[in-house]
C-alpha cells in the first residue's frame, strides 16, 4: 500500500483499478524511507537513531529543507488516498465488515510494531551503545512502553475511518458524500481550504508545537491530515483524483513554486530580523504563522502535480511497479529496524552526510523490498499487508 486502501483497490474489479494512484503511493513510501535516513544524518524530526544532529552546516540545512518540504505534503497525500478508498469500502463491505477489515489491516500491523518491531529497533540502537539487547527489552516491558514509530499512521487512520463511518451513519449513505456528477471544487474553495488549514494548524501548534506528541501523534500536523482525508472521501464518487482540472493544477503549481523558497528565506533571515526571531514549530509569532500557512500552499500544488504525473505515466503499471505497489505497505511497516540496522552497520565509516543518506536509504529500500516479498509469501500475511 501504504496504507490498507491499496489492498481495497488491488482487490477491486479491473475497471475500478487506479494504477496511477497505486504507483504514486508506492513511490512515496520509498520517499518515507529516505526521509528517515535524512533525519538520521542531520535532518530535523523524530527518529530512533541519529548519527548526526542538525548543526547549521550546509548538509544539515539541505537535509532540513528536504525533511520540511516532505512533511508539508507526503503524509497528507497518504491520508488523501486513504480517504479516496474509504466510501467505496464502506459501500462494498457494510459497517461491520468495514470495521473488521480496518482492525485487521491497521490494528495488526500497529500491534506487531508496538510489540516486536519497535522494541527491536530501540534495542538495536542501545546495543550499539553497549547495552545488552535483553536488558533493553526487559526495561521496555517493565515501563510498558508503547513504541508506535511510523505506525502512528495506522493509529490515526483508524480514527479517521471511524469518523467516516460515524459521518455516513449520521447523514445516510446517499447524502454523506458528493454525488458522482459533483463538479470539482472551485478555485475559491481550494484557496479557502488552504487558508483554513493554515489557520487551524497555527492554532493547534499554540498548544501542541511540532515535535510534541500526544499518544504517539503529533497533533500540530493534523489540520492538513484531517482535511485531506475528508477531501479524499469527498472525491470518491465523482472520482476527482483521477481528473484534476488542468487549469487548477497549473494554478497551484505556480502557487507552490512561489511559496517554496519563502520558508527557507525566512529561516535564513531570522537571526537578523527581530520580527522573525522565534520558533517555527509553534507558539505566537511570525515564524510559526508563516510555517503553518506555508505547508498547505506547497502541499496543494505538489499533490495535484503528482496526481496528474503518476496517472499519466502509470495508467497501466508495468510488472516492477505492480510488485512494488503490492509490497509498499509491508515496506512501510518494516523499514524502521532495517534502516536503523543499515545505518549502524557503517556508523564508524567516515563519509559525508549526504552520501550516507543516499547509501543508507538505497540499501534499506532494497532490503525492505526483498523482506516485504518474503513476508507476503507467508501464510495469512498477505491478508493483512
Amino acid at each position: 500500500m501504504p496504507p490498507p486502501p491499496a489492498a481495497d483497490s488491488a482487490n477491486a474489479p479491473a475497471a475500478a483499478r487506479h494504477e496511477g494512484l497505486d504507483a504514486l503511493r508506492a513511490a512515496v513510501t520509498l520517499l518515507v524511507v529516505f526521509h528517515h535516513a535524512a533525519i538520521t544524518y542531520g535532518g530535523p524530526g523524530s527518529w530512533f537513531y541519529r548519527e548526526l544532529r542538525p548543526d547549521g552546516s550546509l548538509p544539515s540545512l539541505l537535509l532540513s529543507f528536504f525533511c520540511t518540504f516532505n512533511q508539508a505534503w507526503f503524509m497528507g497525500l497518504f491520508f488523501l488516498l486513504a480517504g479516496r478508498f474509504t466510501p467505496p469500502a464502506l459501500a462494498r463491505k457494510g459497517a461491520v465488515r468495514f470495521l473488521a477489515d480496518r482492525a485487521l489491516r491497521l490494528g495488526l500491523p500497529w500491534a506487531a510494531f508496538v510489540l516486536v518491531l519497535g522494541p527491536l529497533t530501540v534495542a538495536l540502537v542501545r546495543a550499539a551503545e553497549g547495552r545488552p539487547v535483553a536488558d533493553t527489552l526487559q526495561a521496555l516491558v517493565a515501563a510498558r512502553a508503547v513504541i508506535a514509530g511510523p505506525l502512528w499512521f495506522a493509529q490515526a487512520l483508524a480514527g479517521f475511518a471511524l469518523a467516516a463511518l460515524a459521518w455516513q451513519a449520521l447523514r445516510g449513505a446517499a447524502r454523506a458524500w458528493p454525488r458522482a456528477d459533483a463538479p470539482w471544487p472551485s478555485p475559491r474553495a481550494l484557496a479557502l481550504a488552504a487558508l483554513g488549514t493554515g489557520a487551524v494548524a497555527f492554532a493547534l501548534r499554540l498548544v501542541w508545537p511540532v515535535g510534541d506528541e500526544v499518544a504517539g501523534l503529533q497533533l500540530g500536523y493534523f489540520a492538513s491530515y484531517a482535511l485531506l482525508f475528508a477531501a479524499g472521501c469527498a472525491a470518491a464518487r465523482p472520482d476527482w483524483l483521477a481528473r484534476p482540472p488542468a487549469a487548477t493544477v497549473r494554478r497551484w503549481r505556480v502557487v507552490a513554486r512561489w511559496a517554496l523558497p519563502v520558508l527557507p528565506l525566512l529561516a535564513l533571515a531570522g537571526d537578523r530580523t527581530p520580527l522573525l526571531i522565534g520558533r517555527f514549530e509553534g507558539g505566537f509569532g511570525l515564524p510559526a504563522l508563516a510555517y503553518a500557512f506555508w505547508e498547505p500552499l506547497v502541499a496543494w500544488g505538489v499533490i495535484l502535480a503528482l496526481l496528474v504525473r503518476f496517472q499519466r505515466r502509470h495508467a497501466v503499471m508495468g510488472p516492477r511497479w505492480r510488485t512494488l505497489a503490492r509490497r509498499a505497505f509491508a515496506i512501510y511497516v518494516i523499514h524502521a529496524p532495517v534502516l536503523v540496522a543499515v545505518a549502524l552497520a557503517w556508523a564508524a565509516v567516515p563519509a559525508p552526510a549526504l552520501l550516507k543518506v543516499l547509501v543508507t536509504g538505497s540499501v534499506a529500500c532494497v532490503l525492505c523490498y526483498g523482506l516485504a516479498g518474503a513476508l507476503l509469501r507467508l501464510p495469512g500475511v498477505a491478508r493483512v499487508l
